[in-house]
């Protein structure tokens, strides 16, 4: 959830990706493997950069909503035909030519083949909480595979959706940094996922009855500010008013990431107001360069720094992840000095924590903490007036929770000695005793 090398890190990380043009029937679904890449990643190492892979076909949802008019007209359509296929793409989540009946029967199928392009394919359907939460895994064009995950609540409906085919983060508790980075995915592949997840709501297909999403989170697989581009365009598409967009309140999307500091400082000039939710994981450079490894490039210091600009430029309180493991980052001093850390930038009023209890992985044998420590850990934070409230792990029992997601991954020898040494190096830092003012590097 959450970048991975195979060459030596770039001097100017702004040159990625950032600045570039460009979670059936219930029961658990078939395992597809993937195969890890041919080496293993050296400690810390980061893929900065998405492998070149072909594109998808330009899709309507790529495009604004001039960009639509004029991409009708150069295929030899009439303009005003952008504004209703808009329509029924974002207000009525169709692609099905045979429901469009405002466009000339003659021409259907040829105009929505071109701007409706299949973008992905269901693979399997997993389903938990009484079939409240729905884990779909897609196949992309190229064959490449991402999860999404539907939850649905009492007052609102969620989804949680990918921003890239696996992450090249390289954080050793996260089941998708395990597979490595194949390649961002399009802003109309992210869309995707949500205008299909608003079909099956709207068709009463998701149990507790009809409805639409109203909460979104890139919180699926990826780390969204590593795909730049797609996910600013993938946050207006949310936003715009329809038949422009869905219509969504920015307010409630969410863009994660675990401290890319040139995106931070780029979405906050954005102008969307959508929530920033920083994923910190541990309070201490020491601690956070193991299990963030981004973090030996932007110090967390800087990370908070700019999070803090975030609130002041836009209003909208910043949200702390924070996935506690139990004996790693869960002291109670990690407690304290993060308190102490976001207090220190203009008390408690500017951010939101979210605690939350390590989801199970494969081939790890961390766990989350024992419920008395977290409880210890979040009542700390309380005592500095900081808002706190541990994260539902919904969908944990079918690997469709925070750190969860990815496909089944085969692990060879070299990759298990590399993952066995961090977890290593990991665990003698959680345990070497507390020395004030060590969160900077």
């Amino acid at each position: 959830m959450a970048i991975m090398t195979d060459s030596p890190q770039p001097e100017n990380p702004e040159n990625t990706e950032i600045n570039e043009p460009d979670k059936a029937a219930e029961g658990p679904a078939t395992a597809v493997p993937v195969i890890i890449g041919n080496r293993p990643l050296a400690p810390g190492e980061l893929q900065m950069r998405a492998p070149r892979r072909g594109k998808p076909p330009v899709h309507l949802a790529d495009l604004t909503a001039t960009e639509r008019t004029e991409h009708l007209k150069s295929l030899g359509h009439q303009g005003f035909r952008a504004k209703q296929l808009s329509k029924h793409y974002f207000e009525h989540f169709t692609t099905d030519p045979e429901q469009m009946t405002d466009l000339p029967a003659a021409q259907r199928a040829e105009i929505t083949a071109v701007v409706f392009p299949k973008l992905l394919t269901e693979v399997s359907v997993q389903l938990a909480d009484q079939g409240r939460t729905v884990k779909t895994l897609w196949r992309l064009h190229d064959g490449s595979l991402v999860e999404s995950v539907l939850m649905r609540y009492k007052d609102r409906t969620t989804i949680c959706v990918s921003s890239q085919a696996g992450c090249g983060m390289n954080c050793p508790f996260c089941a998708t940094g395990q597979a490595g980075l194949t390649r961002n995915m399009s802003t109309a592949e992210i869309i995707e996922q949500v205008r299909i997840a608003n079909q099956q709501l709207a068709a009463g297909q998701v149990a507790g009855g009809p409805g639409r999403v109203t909460n979104l989170v890139f919180m699926g697989m990826g780390e969204p500010m590593a795909n730049y581009k797609a996910v600013a365009a993938s946050v207006r598409r949310l936003t715009d008013s329809r038949p422009d967009g869905f219509g969504m309140s920015a307010r409630n999307v969410t863009v994660s990431t675990v401290g890319l500091l040139p995106a931070i400082e780029k979405l906050t000039q954005e102008g969307i107001p959508c929530t920033l939710a920083i994923s910190i994981h541990a309070p201490d450079n020491e601690l956070r360069d193991e299990l963030v490894p981004i973090n030996q490039r932007y110090k967390i210091d800087d990370v908070l720094d700019a999070a803090r600009t975030y609130f002041d430029t836009t209003g909208r309180r910043v949200s702390i992840e924070y996935a506690l493991i139990r004996d790693i980052n869960d002291q109670a001093w990690r407690a304290d000095l993060l308190g102490r850390m976001l207090t220190a930038r203009g008390g408690a009023g500017w951010i939101h924590v979210n605690p939350i209890p390590l989801n199970p992985v494969p081939n790890s044998k961390w766990t989350a903490s024992d419920p008395r420590v977290e409880e210890e850990f979040v009542e700390t934070l309380r005592s500095y007036g900081i808002s706190t409230t541990v994260r539902d792990t919904r969908g944990s029992d079918i690997d469709g929770a925070c750190g969860q997601l990815a496909a089944t991954i085969v692990e060879d020898a070299r990759h298990r000695e590399d993952r066995e040494a961090r977890v290593g190096r990991v665990e003698l830092i959680a345990a070497a005793p507390h020395l004030e003012g060590n969160s900077r590097g």
